[in-house]
């Protein structure tokens, strides 16, 4: 079982990476407007909800480029998604979000994390969920964020 899990997500990351295009609508993309940001996104997922009003959501978001980009916003048909931030085990939403030149911003189970509110149906453990990333001064980035078991923990983390 864990060996089909395992191809199952490595296939997932696979077809996530293939569609690096900006505003792509594929599981990953990448955008490099004015700012001089290179961002692309890996490991999103969304663990299958037990609200019917509230989910999670997690990814990693990287910057090769040689400037940073801030993450304004992140929209989906499926409801609102507000960025939060957990400080000294304290949940609190966040305005935005940086993404550092050459670096990475990460959200992940206890740390920064997306939390979908006011949703529109539950998500089902199989399916996909389509994010928009809005980033200042460069085009939207779409996520495909395939919806995991409700325990879902990442091999590898963030």
């Amino acid at each position: 079982m864990r060996r089909v899990a395992a191809t199952a997500l490595l296939a997932a990351g696979a077809l996530a990476l293939a569609g690096c295009g900006t505003g792509s609508d594929s599981g990953s993309g990448s955008g490099s407007g004015d700012s001089g940001a290179d961002l692309s996104v890996s490991g999103a997922y969304m663990p299958q909800p037990v609200s019917d009003s509230m989910a999670a959501g997690f990814l990693t978001v990287t910057n090769d480029g040689d400037e940073a980009a801030e993450l304004t916003s992140i929209t989906s048909e499926i409801g609102q998604v507000t960025l939060h931030e957990t400080v000294d085990s304290a949940m609190r939403e966040m305005t935005d979000a940086e993404v550092p030149a050459h670096g990475r911003l990460v959200f992940e189970s206890g740390a920064n994390h997306l939390m979908f509110e006011k949703l529109k149906r539950k998500p089902k453990q199989g399916e996909t969920v389509e994010i928009e990333l809005h980033f200042a001064g460069t085009d939207p980035v779409t996520v495909e964020m395939p919806v995991k078991p409700a325990t879902y923990r990442p091999a590898s983390g963030h």
